[in-house]
């Protein structure tokens, strides 16, 4: 299995197409132009195609033609997220509208005020998930590991939400724990993502779908470890300016109050996320934005 070199895709460059385009027309346009630059990646990016044609026709069970369908659709629906970010990131959230039917799930874990750690992964929207959390008259965390961290704090630099949200970097020296314990204790919430993990770092392998892949280990000890409350957390681009928001019940997956990780609660919340994850990908398959090889194929 290929590891996570820790870079989100999309550059400078790229960031800056979609904001010429955006500056100069409307998003429809954007979109309109990005149909070519998504027809572009297919024939010039071997890796990430690789990787998704895996994905497509060994994982969902595609045959081969529906599989070249869905990695256009992919990088095309890829691209307009970005066009998406960019445009609410500018100030103008007012192009999309949302669902967000299980927001009492989210209130709840608000009112108990216990904190609570919101895992996602990178299908669909986590920015657009990220502006949805703002309208909670409370503090979250984003949990980041520093290759990301610059390009995001650019991003939300001139925007309130800055001002909302704790950047918490994923470090060598551990001191992010820290970081996370404190945010949990005054009662925050915590948000960080569980289908990545960086070479080297302890992993938990699962299986998914048909196959094996590994998940960061420390994302599930810290969903164990820290007795609070649990929520996986999705936002998925249902149609051209709207967005669905999905949050799972919050659930405490282990109560027994002493220090140490107990090993079935550990697999239940790893095996609650896969569940989850599952029904996601298999409900919107081009949202699928790991562009790398997922699963162990080295048998």
């Amino acid at each position: 299995m290929a590891s996570w070199e820790g870079k989100t895709r999309g550059g400078k460059t790229g960031y800056g197409i979609f904001i010429f385009l955006l500056n100069n027309f409307n998003i429809r346009i954007a979109y309109f132009v990005l149909r070519f630059v998504a027809f572009y990646f297919v024939l010039f990016s071997p890796t990430s195609f690789s990787a998704l044609f895996y994905f497509y026709n060994k994982q969902i069970g595609f045959n081969f033609v529906k599989s070249l369908l869905f990695i256009y659709r992919n990088y095309y629906k890829f691209g307009q997220i970005l066009l998406d970010k960019v445009t609410l990131l500018s100030g103008r959230d007012d192009k999309f509208s949302y669902d967000f039917t299980e927001e009492i799930y989210l209130n709840e874990m608000i009112e108990e005020n216990n904190g609570g750690i919101l895992i996602g992964a990178h299908v669909g929207n986590w920015e657009i998930a990220a502006h949805l959390l703002n309208r909670f008259k409370n503090r979250f965390n984003i949990v980041l590991v520093d290759a990301e961290h610059e390009k995001i704090k650019q991003l939300l630099a001139k925007t309130e939400l800055n001002k909302r949200f704790n950047m918490i970097l994923i470090k060598e020296d551990l001191s992010h724990i820290y970081q996370i314990n404190e945010a949990l204790y005054n009662k925050e919430l915590v948000c960080i993502l569980g289908d990545r993990y960086m070479e080297n770092s302890r992993t938990i392998k699962h299986n998914f779908l048909c196959g094996t892949a590994s998940y960061p280990y420390g994302v599930f000890y810290l969903a164990v470890r820290y007795h609070a409350p649990v929520s996986f957390v999705f936002a998925i681009k249902t149609d051209s300016n709207h967005y669905k928001f999905f949050v799972t019940k919050p659930k405490y997956f282990d109560a027994s109050g002493n220090n140490k990780v107990n090993g079935e609660a550990l697999k239940t919340v790893l095996d609650e996320y896969i569940t989850n994850l599952e029904k996601m990908v298999k409900r919107y398959p081009e949202h699928w934005f790991n562009y790398f090889q997922f699963w162990d194929i080295s048998k």
